[in-house]
């Protein structure tokens, strides 16, 4: 039988994926204008936006449809 392996985090999501978008956007600074770059931009933007989604969705504002 396969086992997970079970990881226990010891960031929040919010702080893994700003430290990635940071990351990201420096490393898209060093690269020349071209697809890599690019492609580095993109990620940093989807991960900024799976951030400002999951702020949103722990927001206490937030209810269940009815």
């Amino acid at each position: 039988m396969f086992q997970r392996r079970r990881f226990k985090q010891t960031q929040s999501l919010k702080d893994r994926l700003v430290s990635q978008v940071q990351r990201l956007r420096e490393e898209a600074r060093t690269l020349p204008p071209g697809s890599d770059r690019e492609s580095k931009l993109r990620k940093a933007r989807q991960a900024e936006t799976t951030a400002h989604i999951d702020e949103w969705l722990r927001s206490p504002g937030l209810r269940p449809p009815e």
